[in-house]
């Protein structure tokens, strides 16, 4: 898909995605192993023994004076000051993006600290910033989440969109046997789906297309902003999907009811039908109530696939919108 800018002619959207911290950096090196195409990756740490084994093409060390490659100590405060050392680099790395999806855990030093700064240059070099964040699971301490709130509403002053996915719900869905190693893989994974939903309405040619002021004008909703993602096979495959995607567990407490923009993504494989995309539209659309701006785009795989998937982003929720799970 190809959109006109003015002032070079045509040229495709360019999306950055940057996973700053420990967190961050895992979720980018999943995003790579999974083949997400038509974005370009950047991970940013104060640690180097950490960052040297990432998988991402372009790498910055921050603070290298400040901290000498050997972390933050989990201080976010050193994460803000090594941000502030490394802003050149920053913005070398960021320049010409029309969209930067930030991708950070929330609690430690480096992602809590550094991520508000780096949104921060982000604005200023014109692009269009989401952020996509993890809250701590609570055995991590109430030191660590009371970092990762502070983070978040420092994030949230200096953007619009921030998707926030409180690890401890993991437990509530997730089997008792269920390793350490395992946790953590499914909350990259839905760092993925979210960073994905988003870009793929942009890079992947569509049945339905969606122009890049399009997804502007949702992202940039002032409010809570949720994402949920769903897939099922069968009958009503593809209301079901976007059931689940509406109902997502691993949401922070807020629902789409009374979002102000709401962006729909319908993928299946070739026997997608309209009524099918139609159905998984109203149904959202149903659900959030109110005048909300959907936008919503379709796709179809080359691959033979039973699945619909729906993903469901919506902004500008208001700050008491509380989760009541429906039942079909």
């Amino acid at each position: 898909m190809k959109f006109l800018f003015p002032d070079d002619g045509t040229r495709a959207c360019r999306i950055k995605v940057i996973g700053v911290g420990g967190g961050g950096g895992n979720a980018v090196s999943r995003m790579i192993d999974a083949s997400m195409k038509g974005v370009e990756f950047i991970v940013c740490n104060t640690d180097m023994q950490v960052l040297s084994l990432n998988k991402a093409p372009t790498k910055i060390q921050l603070g290298a004076k400040l901290t000498c490659g050997l972390g933050s100590g989990g201080n976010p405060e050193i994460g803000k000051k090594a941000a502030e050392e490394s802003v050149d680099e920053i913005k070398g790395a960021i320049k010409g993006a029309d969209m930067v999806f930030l991708a950070t855990g929330m609690g430690g030093g480096t992602g809590t600290g550094a991520s508000p700064i780096i949104a921060e240059i982000s604005k200023e070099e014109n692009a269009l910033v989401v952020g996509v964040v993890t809250k701590p699971f609570e055995f991590e301490g109430r030191k660590r989440m009371q970092q990762a709130l502070e983070g978040i509403r420092e994030l949230k002053q200096k953007i619009s969109t921030v998707i926030v996915i409180p690890n401890q719900k993991l437990l509530s869905v997730a089997p008792r046997n269920i390793t350490f190693d395992e946790a953590f893989k499914v909350v990259d994974n839905i760092l993925l789906l979210a960073t994905r939903g988003i870009s793929e309405l942009i890079t992947e040619p569509e049945l339905i297309n969606l122009d890049f002021a399009d997804v502007k004008s949702v992202m940039n909703e002032q409010g809570n902003a949720v994402m949920g993602v769903g897939k099922a096979k069968g009958e009503d495959r593809a209301i079901h999907a976007a059931d689940v995607a509406i109902n997502c567990p691993l949401l922070e407490d807020s629902d789409i009811r009374g979002a102000r923009g709401i962006l729909v993504n319908v993928k299946g494989g070739k026997d997608l039908t309209l009524h099918e995309v139609e159905d998984a539209v109203s149904l959202v659309k149903d659900t959030a109530g109110g005048d909300a701006n959907i936008i919503f785009g379709a796709a179809v795989s080359s691959e033979k696939n039973e699945d619909v998937e729906v993903t469901v982003i919506a902004t500008g929720i208001e700050k008491d919108a509380k989760i009541e799970g429906r039942k079909m």
